[in-house]
């Protein structure tokens, strides 16, 4: 199979492209390099600049690279962003991957897999959050989605799409240092952004029906994550006829976020106490995946622990961030 990875040059994206390459799937990318980049890539990896919303540029793309599957990987993320502006968002996220999806359907590619998040369950009050639980998203990223996961699975239905829906859950590390993620808006980073800059991570609450009063999260290391891709792209391409996959990508396992906060301290040796501010709206105080669906159809589950992350993390932060760092 030849697989189309939109969005491949974004963080997320190049650690896909370099686990299927590693399992010997050809790929080709797509990334309108808006925040990817494509010093990510190995240079025999195609790589085709635009947006995965240029009907024209996708036919093309598609034809002359015979392209069996799509990972779609592209996509506007950021909540607060999403708040501000939902008309990019929906735009982006919902009308951009309908057009997509129309030209998958029309030169019969068969295999969908799409990116999704943690975000459409919005403020989950399980446990352990299985596939199953209500869909409440409360952002207007999170319901962008939620309507992704229905585009796709009616186009799979009317199309004959085998299509797999994986729900990311926090996303941290990297395989290599220049993979990291580059950004300051996931806490790992945030947490690096202040110690190097010789100001106090921040918590937001700590007054949570938890062990330590702090928000307890379910992390997974972005290597797992894009294994985690090719088992279900594996599965899909040996489907005979259409179905669909929805799965939660997590390791089944919470962390708060003074744990986390304690052990960037730890590997980076900037000891400065947390300072606390108010809650943020819409925090739940738990946010822990059931992975039992993964591991059960799929026999896969994650295999690096939050350590590694934080670790690979920082490696790729002194990477990317040189200069000197306050003690």
């Amino acid at each position: 199979m030849t697989w189309l990875i939109t969005g491949g040059a974004g963080y997320i994206g190049a650690h896909v492209v370099r686990a299927m390459r590693g399992a010997g799937e050809r790929v080709v990318v797509l990334d309108d390099l808006s925040t990817g980049n494509p010093d990510r890539l190995a240079d025999d990896v195609p790589l085709v600049r635009g947006s995965a919303a240029d009907r024209a540029l996708l036919d093309r793309v598609l034809a002359e690279h015979e392209v069996t599957g799509v990972v779609h990987l592209a996509a506007k993320k950021q909540v607060g962003e999403s708040v501000e502006k939902p008309l990019l968002y929906y735009r982006e996220n919902v009308t951009g991957l309908n057009i997509l999806l129309e030209a998958v359907a029309a030169v019969g590619v068969r295999r969908f897999l799409f990116s999704s998040s943690a975000a459409v369950y919005g403020v989950p009050e399980a446990e352990m959050i299985t596939e199953a639980a209500p869909c409440v998203p409360i952002s207007p990223y999170g319901e962008t989605k939620l309507a992704g996961e229905w585009l796709v699975r009616a186009a799979g239905q009317a199309h004959g799409l085998s299509t797999g829906c994986l729900r990311y859950f926090n996303v941290a590390g990297a395989a290599e240092p220049q993979l990291s993620d580059t950004g300051v808006f996931n806490v790992i980073p945030m947490f690096f952004d202040r110690l190097t800059r010789g100001e106090a991570p921040r918590i937001f609450g700590d007054d949570y029906a938890t062990p330590d009063g702090t928000c307890i999260r379910d992390y997974i290391h972005v290597a797992d994550l894009a294994d985690a891709h090719l088992a279900v792209a594996r599965q899909l391409a040996a489907q005979d006829g259409p179905g669909d996959l929805t799965v939660n990508i997590g390791r089944g396992e919470g962390v708060s976020v003074r744990e986390l906060a304690d052990l960037v301290a730890e590997v980076t040796g900037h000891e400065l106490k947390p300072e606390i501010e108010p809650r943020r709206a819409g925090d739940a105080a738990k946010a822990v995946a059931s992975c039992e669906r993964m591991s059960g159809e799929l026999g896969w589950t994650a295999g690096r622990g939050v350590r590694e992350m934080v670790e690979s993390a920082w490696q790729g932060w002194l990477l990317h961030h040189p200069g000197p760092v306050a003690g």
